[in-house]
Formats: C-alpha cells, structure tokens, sequence
C-alpha cells in the first residue's frame, strides 16, 4: 500500500472518530491495568460486566494485594482463565507496591516485568493511559491490517512493526483505536460490512461483500 493510500485511510478513520477510546471501564491507570489484563482472551464486554463490583472494594494495589486470590475469584468468575488471572493480578499488584510505590510504570520493560503483562497489555497501557503512540495488535487488527493491506504480517509483532513504521506521526496517537474498533463493529471476521465502511475504495481486500 502506498503512503497516499495510507494516510487516507486513517483520515477518514479520523474523521468518523475523532477521539476514539478505550471501552473498557476505567478510572485510574491501576483498574485499567487490571482490565486490559483480564481481557486477555474475553471480551470487553465481560470484563466491564465483573470489574464495578470488583473496583467497589479493590481499587488499589494495596487492597488487592490483601483480597488475595482466593478473595478475587468470585468477582472475576465470568471470565475465561479466571484463577490464573487472579494469582498474576494479586502477584502484579505486590510487585506495584514492592517497586513501583503503588504506581503502574510508565514503561515498557517495568509493565512487562509484571504477572500477566505480556507486549499487547503494555501496549495498551502505555497508550491509554500514558499517550504513548504504541499499538496492541490484537485479532481484530492483525485482521484489519492484513484485510486491507494496511500492514500485511502473520504475526502480531510484525504487523506492529509495520504499523509503527508506516504510520503518519500525526495518527500514531489513536491508530491503536481506529483500528480495533475498525475490526470489532465494521470489519468483522465472518462477513465484512464493506457496504457501510468508511475506507471501502482504499482498501484493497478482494472479497468485499456487497450488504452490510
């Protein structure tokens, strides 16, 4: 794809979603920690549905870190792999208070020193709640990218690679989001929405579908 085509695409992205957001629910760096480590294989959805009553009486390393696991599961029951998700968040948040003062780093190497933090979730963080230009390439952007030829790649890290490469600086910001909310609600996996999409003639997937 060639730079023209490209900056196109994310101005148009742009201008349906001019300051596009995280949809997990969130109020400090901490909860979202929390959220986009539970989300890893769930669903947003699943996640907001579980974390209100849980950051009730847990909205804090120190207090997590005193529910312990067994005190943490009943919250996060719903979602998948809850039991090796609540060791790593009780582990992650004595490792916040042991190193960090209770603090999430704003660092790539510090969050991925953390219980259940892999690339993506620090990816995450470090844009959501940091403004950092990083990109989380996630299903629904591996699929966008290779889709529309955007940033071809069968992994994660190379299609991140591509995608912080090629990306205009003046997007880099919210790239992350355009695109992922690109992938959940239009570019779907089954069958593309090509009909109500705002880049259908830029984008050079051959199997576009015809109704939305």
């Amino acid at each position: 794809m060639n730079p023209d085509k490209r900056r196109r695409i994310f101005e148009r992205l742009r201008a349906a979603n001019p300051e596009p957001a995280s949809e997990l629910a969130y109020r400090t760096p901490f909860e979202l920690l929390v959220a986009v480590v539970l989300s890893a294989q769930a669903t947003d959805r699943s996640v907001n549905l579980a974390t209100p009553a849980l950051f009730a009486i847990a909205d804090t390393p120190q207090k997590l870190a005193a529910l312990g696991a067994a005190g943490l599961e009943p919250y996060i029951r719903t979602i998948g792999l809850y039991r090796t998700k609540a060791k790593n968040l009780v582990a992650l948040s004595r490792l916040l208070l042991e190193r960090h003062g209770g603090e999430v780093p704003g660092s790539r190497d510090a969050l991925e020193a953390l219980p259940g933090v892999g690339r993506k979730t620090a990816n995450v963080v470090l844009n959501v709640a940091f403004g950092q230009p990083t990109i989380a390439v996630d299903t629904h952007i591996l699929r966008v990218a290779n889709r529309t030829g955007l940033a071809p790649g069968s992994t994660p890290h190379a299609v991140e690679a591509k995608l912080v490469k090629f990306t205009p600086p003046e997007f880099a910001r919210h790239a992350h989001h355009w695109l992922i909310l690109h992938g959940r609600y239009v570019c779907v996996a089954r069958k593309p929405k090509c009909s109500a999409c705002q880049i259908h003639e830029l984008c050079e997937f051959r199997g576009k579908t015809r109704d939305a």
